[in-house]
């Protein structure tokens, strides 16, 4: 019965957490669908796990972070805190700590591994879908 009950809790706190973030995200849903060689020289830090690179679409231009050998997640370098965009810098990744993004405006703070917010705003990163064709191209869209 305390496991059921656990269980449930579980459930709706994911879906509560999930309407969250992506129904009422701040920044502008916006529909695009680009693939990105990874071969080429503008976007080479995507060969290796660890590394980050910038791509243009979304709303104030995208970061696309490699987690592991298979798997790459895309983030819009638009802050929630900064709905307008008035922010003349998008995110960007901090000296101190490359997986954390910062909202130079206001001082939001972002992980860069998951789009979470670490502090500063009530909403994560807006997050585009990723494929990745296990070669050298990787498909963003949303």
């Amino acid at each position: 019965m305390k496991i059921q009950f656990i269980f449930i809790y579980l459930i709706l706190f994911l879906i509560s957490s999930c309407n969250k973030n992506s129904n009422n995200n701040p920044v502008p849903n916006l529909s695009f669908d680009i693939n990105v060689n990874i071969d080429l020289p503008s976007y080479s830090a995507l060969t290796g796990v660890g590394g980050y690179t910038y791509v243009v679409g979304g709303s104030r231009g995208i970061i696309v972070y490699r987690k592991s050998i298979d798997q790459f997640v895309a983030f819009d370098r638009h802050s929630p805190k900064d709905p307008e965009g008035t922010c003349p810098q998008p995110l960007t990744p901090s000296i101190d700590n490359f997986l954390e993004l910062i909202d130079t405006c206001s001082g939001a703070k972002f992980s860069l591994y998951d789009g979470s917010s670490i502090s500063g705003s009530e909403y994560g990163l807006r997050m585009y879908q990723t494929t990745w064709n296990g070669t050298n191209s990787v498909r963003i869209y949303n």
